[in-house]
């Protein structure tokens, strides 16, 4: 398979993450941020485990093991701490908004690290996808709760999280494959944050949960952790860190779809003019260089 399904997984598995802020959003006003990455990821974990069995997934070598546990308590640790933490402060478009410079973190930490080449194409690509996501969110940045900065800035730091992840990962995904990858890495995740739940009785509230606090983590765990980052690591195993970033922009636009017709809120000018600019913006970047395949591409 290709560097275009690469991109297809990673837009779908950003749609996906889109909703997951709504999900998110709602269950941080009953839990703290630990217990719902604990929810995300364990469900997440329990859902990939048999899969990778069945499957006969090529576990990640002995040498490995460190670098895939450390990625594992970044990207599923650290980084659903710092993204839930976030939209206590913060609003839902403004976090969105936040989390969509995910794109140029890539790209410049990726450059830096010398991992990726840096073309004008694909940062035209990016800034155009960043440039659709103000655009589409608009109408929501201007209700801000006071301190709202903070919540804006915990949300930069975890789009900083994934950045380095996603640039991280790439050769032990080429070597053990996404799934099996993706499962250790997220089992590593998840069993930090339940012992510290734990220790730290954030699962309290739990006792108190209706139908819909336990359908909002149902979804985290089945769709926003299991799917959501199978996906991308498999994105992640056919083109590049920056091209599957870039996806993130169709987050927040997601989101506000799943507004539009779960919530009947209207679907404005500028909703529609984002969703044009970010996907512009996404065929410019990923698009450029078709001939240069990445050194890591897995056979």
């Amino acid at each position: 398979m290709g560097e275009s399904w690469g991109v297809l997984a990673a837009v779908l598995s950003s749609g996906l993450g889109g909703a997951s802020i709504g999900a998110t959003r709602y269950l941080v006003n009953a839990i703290d941020p630990l217990a719902i990455g604990s929810f995300r990821f364990g469900i997440g974990f329990a859902l990939l485990l048999p899969v990778a069995l069945l499957q006969g997934a090529r576990w990640p070598a002995r040498r490995d093991w460190p670098a895939v546990a450390g990625l594992g308590v970044l990207y599923f640790g650290l980084f659903p701490i710092l993204f839930n933490a976030s939209l206590i402060s913060t609003t839902a478009a403004r976090g969105a908004l936040a989390l969509s410079t995910l794109p140029l973190l890539t790209m410049v930490v990726g450059a830096a690290l010398g991992s990726e080449a840096l073309t004008a194409r694909k940062s035209a690509g990016v800034m155009i996808a960043m440039f659709g996501v103000a655009i589409a969110l608009l109408s929501g940045l201007t209700s801000a709760p006071p301190g709202a900065w903070r919540g804006d800035l915990l949300m930069v730091g975890a789009a900083l999280c994934m950045a380095l992840y996603s640039i991280w990962s790439k050769p032990f995904i080429a070597r053990s494959g996404p799934i099996a990858f993706t499962t250790i890495a997220m089992g590593v995740g998840a069993a930090c944050l339940i012992l510290i739940s734990c220790w730290r009785g954030s699962f309290a509230p739990v006792a108190y949960f209706g139908i819909q606090q336990w359908l909002a983590a149902v979804y985290l765990g089945a769709f926003g952790s299991a799917l959501t980052f199978y996906l991308w690591a498999f994105a992640l195993a056919r083109t590049t860190p920056t091209r599957v970033a870039i996806s993130v922009s169709v987050n927040p636009v997601t989101a506000s779809l799943v507004g539009a017709i779960l919530l009947h809120e209207p679907l404005s000018w500028n909703l529609i003019g984002g969703i044009v600019t970010v996907f512009a913006g996404i065929w410019i970047a990923t698009t450029a260089g078709r001939q240069a395949r990445p050194a890591t591409q897995p056979l």
